[in-house]
């Protein structure tokens, strides 16, 4: 089943479920259409925007307003929280800002156990934590939000990638959990052995 909704194409922003996104909205296109919207699910889609080739990608994720803050120049500030991915079939251009025609995505049920994979990035995250706290000489305390279920787990780590949109576009295009936890836990090893020869180092100097 599909459906029509609003897209929103960001540079450097690949949103994952469950992630929080602000957003300052000053153009009067997308004023619109978050007026418009706040009347009804309070639903739009997020896509990577690549500026150098003026092309949004096909696969996103839905963002839910939850809170919207109207500036008296008709400005607005919205926190919004990732909710499904979908893939966008068609876009439609009838109105000022951009719609899709749109098919919700899921994970394929995965035959592999999980529970394996997803201890192995749990203990990455923890070591890094612990490796990062070392060199900064503070405590660091494993995330509140943290999840523990591997597909939850795996849309969470592939959000806190910053500064490498492409690779979470890729992890985001994903429809499996064990593969993406399994890409992940390979960036998250190397990461880990980074921080751990800074470490030796640092305590070498002494």
């Amino acid at each position: 089943m599909t459906q029509i909704i609003p897209l929103f194409p960001l540079p450097d922003v690949v949103l994952f479920p469950g992630a929080p996104l602000p957003l300052h909205i000053f153009e009067p296109r997308y004023r619109q259409m978050v007026a418009q919207i706040m009347t009804g699910d309070k639903i739009f889609g997020v896509l990577l925007y690549d500026p150098h080739r003026s092309q949004a990608a096909s696969v996103g994720s839905s963002a839910e307003i939850l809170e919207c803050e109207k500036l008296p120049d008709g400005r607005m500030n919205i926190l919004t929280q990732g909710r499904r991915r979908f893939k966008v079939l068609r876009t439609v251009e009838d109105l000022p800002y951009l719609q899709g025609e749109i098919e919700w995505l899921e994970d394929e049920p995965c035959a592999e156990d999980l529970y394996p994979v997803t201890e192995e990035v749990l203990e990455c995250i923890k070591n890094i934590l612990k490796l990062s706290g070392k060199l900064t000489d503070k405590q660091v305390e494993l995330p509140e939000d943290l999840p523990s279920d591997p597909l939850s787990l795996s849309y969470w780590v592939a959000g806190t990638m910053y500064g490498v949109p492409e690779d979470q576009q890729a992890l985001l295009e994903l429809q499996d959990t064990h593969c993406r936890l399994t890409q992940e836990a390979k960036v998250l090893s190397m990461t880990t052995k980074y921080l751990a020869a800074h470490s030796a180092l640092k305590d070498a100097i002494g």
